[in-house]
């Protein structure tokens, strides 16, 4: 048998090829022992079952492949939520949660009329949707996707965090939307150029295409979003999008250009451009 720190050795030199190869295995072994990871390094010295550095060194050698960390879990954390994941979504991200803070901070500048109706385009996990629904349990907060098996996954993760301002429809962005109006519509759309080389590597590579890619140049899908939304937005109503790094100044272009105001563009913890937002001014 071989103890806790000698399995997060081991499993560091086999992973050191990656990103983040110590954490990995404590992730890793956290989760075959379903412990925090903060026992690992209170319980050093505690050795593992055979079936647990079984199940801990076969976990290693997915992540080897390159199997992103959230599909072998089954879980990520986002905001203030754990979320279940899978193959048929994408993996939440942190510079995600950037598009949850400033789409908060600019509700709270703002005088909606009572409930607050949020709309999130292309849910997934229901990560953005479940963040602004926990944050504010007056709102009532829907969330679309075209994937079905999206639809129960964000369901499911309603369910698991205790959130019930939320709900989950099938639709390709808008379609199932008729006469609804929103206060504040927000989407992390697909917005990868068709042909980029960023989708060979890294945890890319094993999320669906469909939620990556939009199109020659990555902004068919925004383009789509912007075009409709003012359809479904109240008077001054709030758009916003999480996009590319190198996207900011196209989409507020495309924005300005349909009749929003006040658009400006945030850049997430790296300081690179990744949420635009503005208002529509009818």
């Amino acid at each position: 048998m071989i103890r806790i720190d000698e399995a997060l050795r081991s499993a560091a030199q086999t992973l050191k090829e990656g990103e983040s190869p110590a954490v990995d295995a404590k992730v890793l072994l956290a989760y075959v022992l379903d412990k925090p990871v903060t026992y690992l390094f209170t319980w050093p010295e505690k050795q593992l079952s055979s079936s647990q550095q079984s199940r801990f060194f076969a976990l290693v050698d997915r992540r080897l492949q390159g199997i992103p960390i959230a599909y072998l879990t089954g879980k990520r954390d986002f905001w203030s939520l754990v979320l279940t994941t899978s193959a048929h979504t994408l993996i939440p991200r942190p510079d995600t949660e950037v598009l949850v803070e400033q789409t908060l901070a600019h509700i709270r500048l703002c005088s909606f009329d009572s409930p607050l109706a949020l709309c999130d385009l292309g849910t997934g996990t229901g990560a953005i949707a479940l963040a602004l629904a926990s944050e504010l349990p007056n709102a009532r907060v829907t969330g679309v996707d075209v994937i079905p098996e999206a639809v129960a996954l964000a369901q499911q993760n309603a369910r698991l965090n205790n959130i019930t301002n939320a709900r989950f429809l099938q639709s390709s962005w808008f379609d199932a939307l008729s006469n609804k109006r929103f206060h504040v519509i927000v989407s992390n759309p697909p917005y990868i150029e068709a042909d980029s080389p960023f989708l060979a590597l890294g945890d890319v590579r094993f999320e669906p295409v469909s939620a990556l890619t939009s199109g020659k140049d990555g902004l068919k899908d925004i383009r789509h979003i912007v075009r409709y939304a003012p359809d479904y937005l109240y008077d001054k109503g709030i758009l916003a999008f999480e996009h590319g790094f190198n996207q900011g100044e196209a989409v507020a272009t495309l924005m300005r250009e349909r009749g929003f105001i006040q658009v400006q563009t945030v850049k997430d913890y790296a300081q690179l451009d990744r949420v635009t937002l503005g208002y529509w001014n009818s």
